[in-house]
């Protein structure tokens, strides 16, 4: 992982309640959406990555206003993630 980056993930319940997280977290902040997951029984999460500030900022905003809309399950920012975290998925990039 390049830069020792932070992971931030935001899990809803819903397709449209991670569209909505994931917009308003790209547009808070410098981060990138390296991809997203369906979970299963309706949920789904969104991976994103920049510095520590950036994604706290960005997990932020985003579960907000997915609030707004539906359900947020569950939020989570690691920051400097080892190296080998990148082996549980290609959305760790």
């Amino acid at each position: 992982m390049a830069n020792k980056q932070a992971i931030g993930m935001i899990e809803t319940k819903g397709l449209i309640s991670l569209m909505e997280a994931s917009d308003a977290a790209l547009k808070s902040a410098d981060v990138k959406m390296t991809g997203w997951e369906k979970i299963g029984s309706g949920l789904v999460t969104g991976f994103f990555t920049g510095d520590v500030a950036a994604v706290k900022a960005a997990v932020e905003a985003g579960s907000e206003a997915a609030s707004q809309v539906g359900e947020v399950v569950s939020v989570q920012v690691i920051p400097r993630p080892h190296d080998d975290l990148s082996k549980l998925g290609s959305w760790i990039s």
